[in-house]
């Protein structure tokens, strides 16, 4: 026996609209598909876009690396005001990649799996891309902390896999310059040799270095400064050569300043550093 079913309840009505798929170089945004350890720190920006309807698209390359290329990414919901542009940092597969991190970086570091580091230290096919990974992530671990201690960085907004999407860092709707070919007047410069100074201070304080710190890896953003490009942060106390990666640090970043015209002392900066390091 069938029976004719009642008429529906308004209640229960719904309206949607089917999404058309993404164009080749567009895809629907994963934010909400990656483990919650993925994302970044809470509370999430107001810029941050994180609507499931929302759409990435490919708008070109902004910086090409041995070991890894920046793209930008628009991230928008289609009909609406809701849009952001990220940075996707994707490090290389191993056929693709230049990769010459110096193992002398990971001293000290615990390996998340035993197999893993066996296969990297035997630099296999497997191994190689396990080391992608691994950059990647010890990059965002580093962004992540880095940007809850208060350090400028550029906001860590998700991983998956080798592609990291983080804050794309802009001066008037551009994408911030480095640091290194500015020639800022006296006054800017001697509040960008303090705002490295902090920064460097602050890492010091939680036990590391950047590693490879240098004009090129830090953007001027204005007024401010901010600091990119964090695989390789060393810590100073558990890897031997922590002192060294510290003191090239500091020869880098002071040459810097004192080509601008500002005197600095690299062996004074140093010292402050240790101190915060071990005081």
């Amino acid at each position: 026996m069938t029976h004719e079913p009642d008429e529906i309840d308004v209640d229960f009505r719904f309206n949607f609209t089917a999404l058309d798929e993404p164009d080749e170089e567009q895809r629907f945004s994963n934010y909400w598909d990656v483990e919650p350890l993925s994302r970044g720190p809470q509370p999430v920006p107001d810029w941050l876009v994180t609507d499931r309807a929302a759409i990435d698209t490919e708008l070109g390359i902004l910086k090409t690396g041995k070991e890894a290329d920046v793209f930008l990414l628009e991230r928008a919901v289609p009909d609406s005001d809701q849009e952001c542009v990220l940075a996707a940092k994707r490090y290389r597969s191993p056929e693709h990649r230049n990769f010459h991190r110096s193992g002398t970086y990971t001293e000290g570091r615990r390996g998340r799996n035993s197999r893993d580091t066996r296969a990297v230290n035997k630099g296999s096919a497997f191994g190689r891309i396990v080391a992608a990974g691994q950059w990647a992530w010890a990059e965002w671990e580093s962004l992540k902390r880095l940007y809850e201690a208060g350090v400028p960085v550029p906001y860590p907004v998700q991983i998956d896999g080798t592609e990291l999407l983080m804050e794309l860092i802009t001066v008037d709707g551009q994408a911030a310059p480095r640091l290194a070919p500015q020639r800022p007047d006296p006054d800017l410069l001697a509040s960008y040799f303090h705002q490295v100074r902090d920064a460097m201070s602050t890492l010091a304080f939680m036990g590391v270095a950047h590693g490879d710190l240098s004009p090129y890896n830090i953007l001027a953003a204005g007024e401010r400064l901010v600091i990119i490009d964090l695989p390789q942060v060393v810590d100073i106390v558990a890897n031997p050569a922590g002192s060294d990666f510290l003191m090239r640090d500091c020869h880098n970043v002071c040459a810097w300043f004192r080509s601008r015209g500002l005197a600095v002392d690299e062996h004074e900066l140093f010292g402050e550093l240790i101190t915060s390091a071990f005081g």
